[in-house]
C-alpha cells in the first residue's frame, strides 16, 4: 500500500516516513507544493498525508486540485494551523481527517490506520482472479484454499497485478508502485526479475489460474488462464 507524505520539515518528514515504513507501508515523500502536485498528477496513492503550509503554495489548494481529478483518494491533513476555519475548509474539501501539530507519532500512525480501515470496509474484503483470492487486510493469498507462503514484496507484486488484470505494465511502473520513488537510483532491474521468478514459481506450484506473463519489450501482464 503506497502513501504520499507531503511535509516541508525534513526532520519531521523523515520521522513520519520511518514509522510508516515500520508498519509495512510504501512511502513516497514530497517537500513542497510543486513536487507534491507533480506526484499526485502522475501516480495513485492509497492515502495522502498533507501539510497545509508548504513552500510554493497552500495545502488547501493542493487538496482542491486533488479532489477534482482523483476524488476517491484519501487525505489526512497535518498542520500547525489549528484554526477551526482551516479544519472546516479541509474537511469540506474532502479530507478524511485533520491532525493538529504537534502530535505524537503513535497517534499519527493510529489516524493513518483508521482511515485505511474505513476504506477497506467500504470496498470488497478481497481481490479475486481465477482460483486466487487476496485478502488485503490480512495480507494473505489463497489458491484453491491453499495458503501461499509469501514474502512482503511477493505479496505486494501479486496485489499490484490483481488490481490491473489484463493490462500490460512496465518494469518501471511495477518498481515504482512496490518499491517507492527511490527506485530511480538503482542501476538495473535484476531485483525485479528475481522477485518475479519467485512469485511465478509459487503460483505455479499451487496451480494458480491467475498468472503473470512477460510481454517482450514492454513488461508484464496479469491474466487468468
Amino acid at each position: 500500500m503506497k502513501l504520499l507524505l507531503v511535509e516541508d520539515d525534513e526532520m519531521l518528514r523523515n520521522s513520519m516516513s520511518e514509522v510508516l515504513i515500520k508498519q509495512h507501508f510504501v512511502v513516497e515523500q514530497a517537500k513542497d507544493f510543486f513536487e507534491a502536485e507533480e506526484k499526485i498528477s502522475l501516480y495513485d496513492y492509497s492515502l495522502i498525508i498533507l501539510d497545509l503550509t508548504l513552500p510554493g503554495g497552500d495545502g488547501l489548494e493542493l487538496l482542491y486540485k486533488l479532489k477534482k481529478i482523483k476524488k476517491n483518494t484519501s487525505v489526512l491533513i497535518i498542520s500547525a494551523r489549528n484554526a477551526v476555519d482551516d479544519k472546516v475548509k479541509g474537511l469540506d474539501l474532502g479530507a478524511d481527517d485533520y491532525l493538529a501539530k504537534p502530535f505524537h507519532l503513535a497517534e499519527f500512525v493510529a489516524r493513518v490506520k483508521s482511515i485505511i480501515r474505513r476504506n477497506n470496509r467500504s470496498g470488497s474484503d478481497f481481490l479475486e482472479a481465477g482460483n486466487l483470492k487476496l485478502f488485503p487486510n490480512e495480507r494473505v493469498v489463497y489458491v484453491n484454499d491453499v495458503l501461499l507462503n509469501l514474502g512482503k514484496k511477493e505479496f505486494d507484486i501479486i496485489s499490484f497485478f490483481l488490481e490491473r488484470v489484463g493490462f500490460v505494465v512496465s518494469k518501471e511502473s511495477l518498481a515504482e508502485a512496490v518499491w517507492g520513488d527511490n527506485i530511480d537510483q538503482v542501476d538495473n532491474f535484476d531485483f525485479i526479475y528475481a522477485q518475479m521468478k519467485n512469485v511465478r514459481k509459487k503460483l505455479s506450484e499451487v496451480k494458480s489460474t491467475f498468472v503473470i506473463k512477460s510481454i517482450y519489450g514492454f513488461g508484464y501482464k496479469g491474466v487468468v488462464e
